[in-house]
Parts: structure tokens; sequence; C-alpha cells
């Protein structure tokens, strides 16, 4: 049986990351200032509690920074052992930032709006560990580079997964207890990535995340 990986994103105070890894989250998302969506903390809030999060359980530090200096002091003041960023670098590349960060992994997102976004993603791939899906919109006047709570075409997504194989792939956008059975047999992702799908009030729900996981496990 495939092992599909359980990232809860929009983490927002050490009681939330310590429910989702009790209900056996592989890893846990750390939202920084974001130019719109859901989740976002203080870097003081992603260092308190990237520092409770047990061994195994992967922190992201989710960016929005598109240059590779900033990246590097952000991780470096934040100390989690992920660096997802969210929008195209646009000053540095990919190996300058995997150079700065030895042993920190490097996730790069790609929003998919259509058959462009596979070239993207190959093109990609081999220089990060792992290539994240979602459903933002990057030519918005205020971009959206997550949390949109919507799906986007998972057939392209399969087609992504099996173009960058056997690089690592996330999905993310729009998934909750209800589609998540589905997208896993659809896509066959290595991780899902869930936010707003599991959260009531801006609030992780405990019934939605039991239920979650209760499907992604099953």
């Amino acid at each position: 049986m495939r092992y599909t990986r359980a990232k809860i994103c929009c983490i927002s105070s050490i009681a939330e990351a310590q429910m989702a890894v009790a209900y056996g989250a592989d890893a846990l998302g750390l939202v920084s200032s974001m130019p719109s969506g859901p989740g976002v903390i203080s870097e003081e809030q992603i260092i308190e509690i990237a520092a409770t999060v047990p061994p195994g359980v992967s922190t992201f530090l989710l960016t929005s920074a598109q240059d590779v200096n900033e990246i590097i002091a952000q991780q470096r003041r934040c100390r989690t052992d992920t660096v997802q960023i969210v929008d195209r670098l646009t000053v540095g590349t990919h190996a300058e930032l995997r150079e700065a960060l030895p042993g920190v992994g490097i996730v790069q997102v790609i929003h998919v709006q259509d058959a462009s976004s596979i070239a993207e993603a190959v093109a990609l791939a081999p220089q990060v560990d792992a290539i994240l899906l979602d459903s933002g919109n990057q030519k918005l006047a205020v971009k959206e580079l997550g949390g949109t709570g919507r799906t986007h075409d998972w057939s392209l997504s399969r087609r992504i997964r099996e173009a960058i194989a056997p690089t690592p792939l996330y999905l993310a956008g729009g998934l909750r207890p209800e589609n998540a059975a589905d997208a896993i047999a659809t896509v066959e992702p290595f991780g899902l990535d869930v936010c707003s799908g599991i959260r009531t009030n801006d609030r992780l729900d405990e019934q939605k995340l039991a239920r979650y996981m209760a499907v992604v496990r099953g």
C-alpha cells in the first residue's frame, strides 16, 4: 500500500502543532508574510513553534521572498528544516540556496494553470528536493500564492507527477476530508498538503483533522 505523507499547513500555534503531530502529521507548514491568503504568522511564532516539533516531523517555512539572499536569511532566523518557495525566484538560483543551506530541504511550489505548468515542473525538479502543486495565481494584482481552497486540474497534476519522477510531488489546493481519497487515487502524490479544508473560523478543527487523517491513512 502506498504511504502518502500528510503535510498540515497554516499551523498557527504550538497547540495546533501538537494536535497535528498527535494525529500523525509528517510535516507542518508555517506561513510567513504573504500578499494574500490564510495562516500567516510572525517569524517569532514560527521560531517558537518549530522549536517544539519532535524529530521525524518536518517543519516547512513558507516564504514569498523571490530573492535567494532573503530566503537564506529568513531560514536562518526561523530554523525550519525545509523551505517552501511559493513564488518564482527572480534573484539567485536554487543551487545557491542549496549551497548556503546544507541539509535544509528545498521545495518549489508551482501554481497549476495549464499545460505550461508541466514544462515548468520538469525544468525545476532536478534543482529541488520536491515539487508542490497548488492552485494559486501569480498573475493577479494581489498574488494568490496558496490557501485558496480551490482545486485545480488533477489530470495535469498526474501528468506532472509522472514527468518529474522520481522527484517527490506534494499536492495542495482545495483538499478536504471528502476529496482526499480521490486526490490520492488520481495523482498518486508523495504527499498531500492541506490548509483551509480542515480549519473552521481560522482554527485547526480537530474533527475535520481526524476525518482527513483517517482518509489519508486509510
